[in-house]
């Protein structure tokens, strides 16, 4: 029986989070992409591994890490 609840609970679930793109023509999932995402681009908000590469071509001297 907790088995057959569960199951019903996922369904239920999915369904809940499909509704947008069942019933849209054409709908999709939003990106949860940082840079992608108008307002925290906006505010300067990147995503990491766009800030770590800012940063590393900024950088007027390198670390070698292979010496380290």
């Amino acid at each position: 029986m907790k088995i057959i609840v569960g199951v019903i609970a996922l369904l239920l679930a999915m369904l809940l989070l499909c509704v947008r793109i069942i019933l849209k023509k054409n709908g999709k999932f939003s990106s949860q992409h940082i840079s992608e995402n108008q307002r925290m681009r906006q505010d300067g908000i990147h995503c990491a591994t766009s800030q770590d590469r800012a940063a590393r071509k900024n950088k007027k001297t390198r670390i070698d890490v292979r010496q380290m």
